[in-house]
This record gives C-alpha cells, structure tokens and sequence, in this order.
C-alpha cells in the first residue's frame, strides 16, 4: 500500500508553516520564559482561524477534518515551539462529542477548556490549564466540567501552560465515559508526537544548518564521521517517526481498532527522539549549544516536557507490547509473559 497525503493536504501544511512561523516561534517562547509576553499564538487566534476546532463536527461549528489533518498542523506547531497544545483541542473534541452547544462555544472560542490528568481531587501537573475557563476530568467513571483555580507549575517549558488545578463547581456531563476518556487520550497522544515531530525536525535542521558552516582543523564539521553520523541517524529516525504519527492520525478515522499500539507507539517513539535530536544539536553545536542565547535549549525544554506528558515512553512502550501480545496470544499466556 502507497499511504502518503494529498497535494492538498500538503499545500494546508505549507500554508500553516507559514502561519506558524509568523506568530509563534523561539523568540516568543523565550520571552515567555522571562515572563514578557503569553503564550503564541494564544487560544483566540488558534480558534479565530480554525485550528483548534479542526476535529470537531461541521454541526457544532467546526470543520469536521480527519485527525491527519489536524496531526499536518500540528508539526507545524511544533516546529515553532507553539501553544497551547492542539493536543488538548483534539482530546476536548472526543471527550464532549454529541455535546453540540459546548462544542460550538469551543469553535468559536467563548469557552477555552483544558483537560486535567489526574482525578478531581489529586491533580497531576496538566498541560495547557493556565489561561482556560473550564475544565474536564475523570471523576470515577464520569466525565465532569467544571470552573477552578489555577495554580502555575514550574516553568521548564512555559509554553506547555502546566498548573495544577483545583476545581471549584462541576457538573457531570456524560457518566460511564472511561472508554472515551481513553480513546481521547490516544488521540491526543497522537497529536502531541505530531508536534514533536516538528520540533524534532527543526532541530536537525538546526544542527544540518551549523554543521555545513562551522570549520575546525580547516574543514566543515559536517565532513567528520562523529558529527554526520548524529545527524544522519537523527534525520532517519525523524522519518520513522513521521511514518508512525501518519499511521495513528489514519488509524483514528479509518482503524480505530489499531488506534491503541499506534498511538502509544507513536507517543512512545517521539520521546527519544525528539530528545536525542535535541542533545546531537546542542554536541553539534559546541560551546554556544550551552547558552542561553542560542535556541537550542527552548526546543530541549519542550522535548523534556513531552516526554512526561500523557504518559512516559516506558508506559507506551508496554501498552504496545501487551496490546501486541493479547492479539496474539491467550490471556494466559498474556499474564505469564508479563513480568511481576
């Protein structure tokens, strides 16, 4: 099977580099940091322009795409350190399908929701809370919204707006929902490898950039084996990833049944290397990878952070192999293959 995207699906791509690229982008991901400015592009633009409601029904205001598209957009994001995360536009979009009015007031950006990891009463740190006026959540079995208090976590990528949440009202808006609380989270973990992806890719492009420039003992660095090596593996496994974050976003709408491994595989995979192609930049790049002044630590924030986010690779990395195994396998064999 040849599976690639459309000539229209790659003009889309071009068009949201360029949007991207305008009003996001390390500059403002460093001054967010020194507390100078909000997040870029912010929830109004995102939701003035479509993006963030990309996935969410033509009947509820939005434009009824595929999660490929959303997951094109997306690396596009990534590659320009944007926020908030489309990830948590997607996983809203699952968690209140059928729910018309609430999805309206999110396409037309009146109503901004986060949604928090954890129960309602002991939060983890979640992602994108800080600026959003509602909030979803597993209480129990039931998915609840509700308004609360912010409280910030601590910055180590200010663009992910981490906080911690306390929920102050909520109400049950669908009760027995722990099958779509998890198929909203393998959508968004699909969306956020997207948007490591895109970082990634930009990072070996950074260190491809200073490699062909940088001399030292009267040639490019890119000439010696020990640097183009890095490289050259880094851009490979950007590839790969790429191939795994197209599958899940197909697999969301046409095989929902490989949506599982292909989601966690995917999430699982863009850790590393997303990270990996962030310490090649920073050995590439010498000295200055070290400083402040260089970009190259805001997008190894963001690697650190992903990597964290929605579950770590080792949580992944066994979902796929359990899920692998019970396709395969009895449940008996499934549990004695599993390590106590």
């Amino acid at each position: 099977m040849d599976f690639d995207i459309s000539e229209e699906q790659r003009s889309f791509a071009e068009h949201s580099r360029e949007f991207f690229t305008e009003h996001a982008g390390p500059e403002r991901a460093r001054a967010l940091l020194d507390g100078s400015c909000e997040i870029a592009p912010g929830r109004k633009l995102l939701a003035d322009l479509g993006f963030s409601s990309l996935t969410i029904p033509e009947e509820a205001g939005g434009i009824g795409a595929a999660l490929l598209d959303l997951a094109l957009v997306a690396e596009q994001a990534g590659r320009q350190l944007a926020g908030p995360s489309l990830a948590s536009a997607a996983r809203a979009a699952v968690l209140l399908e059928e729910d018309t009015e609430r999805l309206r007031a999110i396409s037309a950006g009146t109503m901004s929701v986060a949604v928090l990891d954890g129960s309602p009463s002991r939060q983890a740190p979640s992602m994108d809370v800080i600026g959003a006026t509602h909030f979803l959540a597993l209480h129990g079995e039931d998915l609840v919204l509700g308004e609360g208090r912010v409280t910030p976590g601590e910055h180590i990528d200010a663009t992910r707006g981490l906080g911690y949440v306390e929920l102050t009202s909520f109400e049950t808006v669908h009760q027995g929902a722990r099958s779509r609380w998890e198929r909203a989270k393998q959508v968004a973990c699909v969306v956020l490898a997207a948007e490591s992806l895109g970082g990634a890719e930009r990072v070996v492009e950074l260190g491809i950039e200073h490699a062909k420039v940088r001399k030292a003992f009267g040639r490019e660095i890119g000439g010696f084996q020990a640097v183009k090596h890095r490289l050259v593996d880094d851009w490979v496994a950007v590839d790969q990833l790429r191939s795994l974050v197209w599958w899940a976003a197909w697999a969301a709408d046409n095989a929902p049944d490989q949506l599982p491994i292909a989601a966690s595989a995917a999430k699982a995979y863009s850790a590393g290397t997303f990270q990996t192609a962030c310490e090649t930049l920073i050995h590439v790049l010498g000295a200055v990878g070290f400083t402040w002044e260089h970009d190259a630590h805001l997008y190894w924030r963001r690697a650190k952070v992903d990597r964290l986010l929605l579950g770590d690779e080792s949580e992944h990395f066994a979902e796929v192999a359990l899920r692998s195994l019970a396709a395969t396998q009895s449940p008996s064999e499934v549990a004695e293959a599993v390590p106590v």
